[in-house]
This record gives C-alpha cells, sequence and structure tokens, in this order.
C-alpha cells in the first residue's frame, strides 16, 4: 500500500523542540522497532535521549537500533520484551537503570490489531489483543511507577490509544476494549500518582498509516476501497513527524502541568464520523473470507 504524502505541510514536518530537550533523559518505547514507535524513538534520539526499544522480535529491534545509531547518532538499547509477562517488563527496567543511571519516561506503544467480524474471532484471539494492548499497559506502567516511587524521582508515562477507545468501532472490538481500559488506566494513575510527580497522558491517533501495519489490517485491494483520508475534514492522513513532535512535547518538561488528558491527533476525523472502521459494513461474507487469507498470509511472512 502506498503510503500518501502531503508536501505542503511546512514546518509540521519538522522537529518541534530544542535540538537538546532530552538530553540525558532516558526513554523506553515498547514495540519501539518499527511504525509510529520507530518514529518516535528517532525524534527522541535526535533530541539527545537515552533510548530503549522493545519488542517481541529482537533481530527488528537490533537492525532499528543500528539505523538509528548510524544515522544520528546517540545510545539505542534493543530489548526483547513480551509486555504480558510482568517478569520481562522488570528485567527492562533493570537492563536499563544498568546502562543508563535512571528511566525517565515509558511510551506504551506496543498494539496488536484484528479487523474481523467479532463473530469470526475465536476467544483466544480476543483474548490476545487485551493481553498486548491493555495488559501490556498496566505491566509496563505498574513496572514504571513502583521504579519511580522508590527513587522518589519524577516520572513519565505517555500511552498511545486511538479515537476509537472513547467512539467505539465495529471490526475491531477486542482493540477498542483493549484501548478503552487504557485510557481508563491513564485518568486513574494520572489522579493517584500526580501527588509522585508522576504524569501519566496518552495520544489518541486517527489514521497514521505505516507500510508493514496498515497492509495487514487492510490487505489487498481493501486499502484502496476503504481510503482513510475520505474520512477526514482535512483530507489527508497524518505524517509521522507530527506523532513524534506531539509525544515529545507530552513527556517533556514543556507539557509539566499537563496531566491525565488525552490529546487527539486525527485531522478531526472523529467528529465526522465516530469508529474508524465502522465503514467496513459493506464487506461481504465472501470478502471477509478473503481478507483472512491475505492476513495469514503476511502474518506468516
Amino acid at each position: 500500500m502506498e503510503i500518501p504524502v502531503n508536501k505542503s505541510l511546512g514546518d509540521a514536518e519538522k522537529g518541534m523542540l530544542r535540538d537538546d530537550a532530552f538530553k540525558g533523559k532516558t526513554i523506553i518505547i515498547t514495540g519501539g522497532g518499527t511504525g509510529l514507535g520507530k518514529a518516535m524513538g528517532t525524534y527522541f534520539l535526535k533530541l539527545g535521549a537515552n533510548l530503549i526499544i522493545t519488542s517481541r522480535k529482537l533481530d527488528v529491534l537490533q537492525k532499528t537500533a543500528a539505523e538509528m545509531e548510524t544515522e544520528i547518532g546517540g545510545k539505542v538499547l534493543a530489548l526483547a520484551c513480551d509486555v504480558r509477562r510482568y517478569e520481562e517488563v522488570e528485567k527492562v527496567f533493570q537492563e536499563a537503570v544498568a546502562k543508563f543511571g535512571q528511566v525517565n519516561a515509558v511510551v506504551n506503544n506496543a498494539a496488536g490489531n484484528f479487523i474481523s467480524p467479532t463473530e469470526r474471532l475465536s476467544a483466544n484471539a480476543f483474548s490476545t489483543i487485551i493481553d498486548i494492548v491493555l495488559k501490556g499497559s498496566v505491566n509496563c506502567s505498574l513496572a514504571a511507577g513502583k521504579y519511580w516511587i522508590k527513587e522518589k524521582m519524577p516520572g513519565n508515562i505517555l500511552n498511545i490509544i486511538t479515537t476509537y477507545a472513547f467512539t467505539g468501532s465495529a471490526y475491531v472490538v477486542p482493540s477498542a476494549c483493549a484501548k478503552g481500559g487504557v485510557l481508563a488506566l491513564t485518568r486513574s494513575l494520572a489522579a493517584e500518582w500526580g501527588r509522585h510527580q508522576i504524569r501519566t497522558n496518552a495520544i489518541a491517533p486517527g489514521p497514521f498509516p505505516t507500510k508493514g501495519a496498515w497492509e495487514r489490517l487492510l490487505p489487498g485491494e481493501m486499502a484502496e476501497k476503504f481510503d482513510f483520508k475520505n474520512r477526514v475534514p482535512l483530507k489527508r492522513v497524518g505524517q509521522q513527524q507530527e506523532i513524534a513532535n506531539l509525544a515529545a512535547f507530552l513527556i517533556s518538561d514543556y507539557s509539566a502541568y499537563i496531566n491525565g488528558d488525552v490529546v487527539t491527533i486525527d485531522g478531526g476525523e472523529w467528529l465526522q464520523g465516530a469508529g474508524q472502521f465502522n465503514g467496513l459494513e459493506m464487506v461481504t461474507d465472501e470478502m471477509w473470507d478473503g481478507i483472512e487469507q491475505l492476513t495469514r498470509a503476511a502474518k506468516g511472512s
């Protein structure tokens, strides 16, 4: 799928903060080897951060870390971690502190999704998404909070959710449930841990296509038939630097009085029509059969 690019964004495609804004800061990003996680991590590194990127695929992480360090410089630690397992999350914190001395911020970006009629999903498929997205965010937030409170130091949690966390959406029900839970987690921890100077915020992106993820979600001809930019009042999708700018701001000292908020960045899409995938009601059973086959093939590649 070709990702459309808007060539008239001007300064929106540039970095937002001063070059040394994250100097001396250490940031963990889950799901940091690809897509939006990689885009955010690249920008954090440019701002001077020490970076830890995690996912279950160490080979992908190591390739991304090498690319980042070659292109930008700085220090990137690639660590395999299944966020569904708390002991693996704790080990990431231990290794991060051992290498960099401290952790200042965590970005809960790891995710999974299926586009499918809910009745076609197995209970295991449903549970898998909830475990990665909700349980994974809980595990990382809990490990971070325990560490910061014990060390009596401020901290920052940024959760990447989605607009259908608060609108709901057909055909992505496991993801909507999980992201909705992360939204509640964001607001609840902000209220409870604010007294420890731990800020918890979230970003709710609309359409930010990344090649690998969106080809799995909308394989084959579906990507062209279901053109997201037609749902957005600005008539374009988001560019990766735009979400990287917002993420950097929310974990920086410039946003020190923002706590428990969810910032939507979707070009106004959810105002025009709630539920990103509701339009898939036009898909026939035969088309869903084809989508399932293409999705399995993509997962196996």
